[in-house]
């Protein structure tokens, strides 16, 4: 049977445990907002591996001597990062989807700010005052 990762099964006492703490300190980095577990219909709190590692993290920056705070903003950072990170994944891929059909285009911008889409080899008006804007080696394929 495998855990999911995010999954909220550990009490405090086993999440105390697992993370070589005591739970009156897991109580404290949850008011100070620092490792926030789920709650359970009683209340209770329920910590998850993740939970769990990062209560290590924040023990290991505690002993190398960052302060509660600095720690709290280091974890804030670590997700932003994470959260920008992903997004910049989502935007690849859909900049990937959206490249190929356009790789074979060619596209003229009129001087009335029209865009109209061309053919290979066509041109727009001569006697327009439009800027062709192309993919360099489109025209190879």
């Amino acid at each position: 049977m495998d855990i999911e990762f995010d999954q909220p099964i550990f009490v405090i006492s086993v999440a105390a445990e697992l993370a070589d703490m005591h739970p009156q300190t897991l109580r404290q980095y949850d008011r100070l907002g620092i490792v926030s577990p789920s709650r359970a219909p009683g209340k209770s709190r329920r910590y998850s591996q993740r939970d769990v590692n990062r209560l290590r993290e924040v023990q290991r920056l505690s002993q190398e001597g960052v302060s509660l705070e600095g720690i709290k903003r280091i974890l804030q950072l670590e997700n932003q990062v994470a959260a920008l990170q992903n997004r910049v994944a989502e935007l690849t891929e859909e900049v990937g989807r959206r490249r190929q059909p356009l790789d074979s285009r060619i596209f003229a911008a009129g001087a009335a700010g029209d865009v109209v889409t061309l053919a290979r080899g066509q041109r727009p008006r001569a006697r327009s005052q439009a800027l062709v804007v192309w993919r360099p080696g489109a025209l190879d394929k």
